[in-house]
């Protein structure tokens, strides 16, 4: 990855917070509990995962910049969202957390030495090995995937005749 891509990915990853905030106004309050299936998370479960999921990145990033070639823990997100009863928790309060952690990592990311981008590695227990670009990648790319699952909630959700 280039200098440019990077930084392009960066200043992609710190609106994260912005972009979610303008896509949730689109799904109405009434349908975010409502799960397609029962084994499919519900907005509301999806914005809890958000900022369950930044809270092991922003260690993770840590740990890339601190302590290269430590290890870092993967996670059953499935098992969280049940056993950490995601619906019962606060949409509020998991923006306002995923929020001010996206900016801390935003803030200390954006300006890093290449040196670090180039070296930086973790030993994932699922993954292995990982590039710490690989870590902005997937972390970049993880709220516009969810955004995309609501939105796939609310065509599912109006397919049943339910309207905004």
């Amino acid at each position: 990855m280039t200098t440019e891509e990077r930084n392009l990915l960066i200043d992609s990853y710190g609106q994260a917070h912005a972009i979610l905030l303008e896509a949730l106004e689109e799904f109405p309050k009434k349908m975010w509990q409502w799960k397609p299936a029962p084994e499919k998370w519900s907005v509301h479960e999806i914005i809890v995962h958000i900022a369950d999921s930044e809270v092991n990145s922003y260690v993770r990033c840590r740990r890339f910049i601190a302590e290269p070639g430590s290890g870092v823990y993967g996670y059953d997100e499935n098992k969280w969202a049940s056993k950490l009863n995601y619906h019962q928790q606060s949409t509020e309060d998991a923006l306002e957390l995923f929020k001010w952690l996206r900016k801390m990592t935003y803030d200390l990311i954006k300006n890093l030495d290449e040196h670090t981008w180039q070296t930086a590695t973790v030993d994932h227990s699922d993954n292995g090995i990982m590039q710490f670009e690989d870590w902005l990648r997937i972390y970049e790319e993880h709220v516009p995937v969810h955004i995309r699952q609501m939105k796939r909630n609310l065509e599912a959700w109006k397919a049943l005749g339910h309207k905004h």
